[in-house]
């Protein structure tokens, strides 16, 4: 007799099991604020205090009344939802709000234009196809300039008004024929075959080590953890990653890839010659100003401005990753705003929804931005009339009262820090670093791979002692914390502007017990108590 599917655990169960292991796969049944409810063995509601916020989803916490009641009246009124193919004014506003904002913490009056999505990796995905499709039509041009200029040498050549310069076969690796015109024909085969292959080359992206830009087909080359991006690396253009506190390394790395030019016949006077085209190898440089997956790592200003001065010289566009740094978890509503780099693209998503739609954009400014890409990319979910006005709605909470939620979360980043500052002060055998800005930080423990307790020390082995440690907090202080994916040390906090001074006490309390232990190296209580 065969077992019923629904008595089969069948969404994601070896997830399941993995957090089972640490005491972290616990069902929730309601949430506000900060707090998730989960019910005990006695059918009883136990608070526990999210530090994960959605993965930083969640500035205004969980169901924030205002949006839950605004969210009652699109729903009750009818709101379309799909509606493709039409005039989308929620939408058009959503981007002339998000523009004021660029205005304001970037200093420009120069708009950007937006592409909507519904998650952050699909806002990645966007901008890659964007940089690509502008790079095609850059190619493209060039190509038809190269064609003409061939066609415009060959009648000068025919006419008996030109010359090949005997110069240009060496610079096209090829021995000067005795005949001009088959000469030239031949000279133009080897310009078109070599130009071919070179344009047959797949992008170059170049984006920080420890950077986090999605799991999709494309975001995941740009994602750094080997782990998560090179199983799929044949799928799709890949990157080169640069060390994140070595400026001039973004030079080096593309002096080593810009190593080859398109080749173009050119008359200068009476004589055909071969001169060099750039070829653009990079597409883009995608950063986050904050990394939140590679372990709450802040970009340096000395970092951005050479990122910017290097696009510039090359040409290339800088698409600044703001999905779980932006909607002002940093204190500003760009945290890239707090090192002055004003990007090209600029993605949004995770807070932009407010707890409960699913809503993601791309912003491009105007001076880079492709038109025809609206007929070529395009969206079924996108864009609908319930999660733009909720993402509408979710920006004037913000900006109200002359954005006083970013003053709350460098407040409330700041106690919050202080207090994890003290814990490493009063620990520093335990806690290895407290780093972040506003509400996205993160607390970094030194590796307990030589750990006496063999518990500590084999959970450390196999790379899930952020999860132990999670676990651990969860179970005994009711308190909800989680490991970045790709620094497995340190755990990250992104509550909201909600955060109360009851609440950090409660999160002290559960580090401090979390440290001691540690300290002491008491593995039994640590992972089973």
């Amino acid at each position: 007799m065969s077992v019923r599917a629904t008595e089969l655990e069948l969404a994601e169960p070896y997830l399941r099991q993995v957090l089972a292991s640490a005491g972290l796969d616990v069902g929730y049944e309601a949430a506000d604020g900060d707090i998730l409810y989960r019910l005990d063995e006695n059918n009883q509601r136990v608070p526990v205090l999210d530090l994960v916020g959605g993965f930083g989803s969640l500035i205004l916490g969980h169901n924030h009344p205002e949006i839950i009641s605004y969210a009652k009246e699109l729903l009750d009124s009818h709101v379309p939802v799909h509606a493709q193919f039409s005039r989308h004014p929620y939408a058009n506003e959503l981007a002339a709000e998000l523009n004021k904002v660029i205005g304001r913490e970037f200093h420009t009056d120069e708009p950007y234009y937006a592409v909507f999505a519904n998650s952050g990796a699909e806002a990645i995905e966007i901008a890659i196809k964007h940089v690509e499709f502008d790079r095609f039509v850059k190619l493209s041009e060039l190509s038809g300039d190269i064609a003409a200029h061939i066609d415009t040498a060959r009648t000068q050549l025919r006419g008996g008004h030109a010359v090949v310069d005997p110069g240009a076969y060496a610079a096209a690796g090829i021995v000067a024929p005795a005949d001009q015109e088959a000469g030239f024909e031949e000279l133009v085969a080897e310009v078109n075959r070599r130009n071919g292959e070179l344009l047959a080359r797949p992008p170059l992206f170049l984006a920080p080590e420890g950077s986090f830009h999605g799991k999709l087909v494309g975001s995941v080359q740009l994602t750094h953890n080997p782990s998560v991006r090179v199983p799929f690396k044949s799928l799709a253009a890949q990157a080169r990653f640069i060390p994140a506190d070595d400026p001039g390394a973004i030079r080096k790395t593309i002096a080593q890839e810009q190593n080859a030019a398109l080749l173009d016949l050119t008359l200068d006077g009476r004589t055909v010659t071969v001169t060099e085209r750039q070829f653009p190898v990079f597409a883009a440089f995608f950063l986050e100003p904050i990394q939140g997956e590679g372990g709450i790592n802040l970009i340096t200003q000395e970092f951005a401005e050479e990122v910017r001065h290097v696009s510039e010289e090359f040409g290339f566009p800088v698409v600044v990753d703001e999905i779980q740094s932006g909607m002002g978890r940093s204190g500003a509503f760009f945290a890239a705003s707090h090192i002055g780099l004003h990007g090209d693209y600029f993605t949004l998503a995770k807070s932009l929804g407010g707890g409960i739609a699913k809503i993601s954009v791309t912003l491009i400014r105007a001076s880079r931005y492709r038109r025809d890409f609206e007929i070529v990319h395009s969206s079924t979910f996108a864009k609908d009339g319930f999660s733009t006005n909720i993402a509408l709605k979710t920006l004037g909470l913000l900006e109200a009262a002359d954005g006083r939620a970013y003053r709350l979360a460098a407040e409330r980043g700041s106690r919050l820090k202080a207090m994890l500052e003290a814990v490493q002060a009063d620990f520093p055998d335990v806690v290895k670093d407290v780093r972040g800005r506003g509400l996205m930080l993160g607390v970094e423990f030194h590796d307990q791979s030589e750990s006496a307790s063999e518990p500590i020390r084999e959970t450390a082995r196999a790379g899930f002692f952020g999860f132990t440690l999670s676990g651990y907090l969860l179970r005994a202080h009711h308190v909800r914390a989680f490991p970045t994916g790709s620094a497995i040390n340190t755990l990250r906090l992104e509550p909201s502007i909600g955060l109360t001074d009851d609440q950090i006490d409660q999160v002290e309390e559960a580090f401090r017990a979390a440290c001691t232990l540690l300290r002491e190296q008491d593995g039994q209580r640590l992972t089973q108590g």
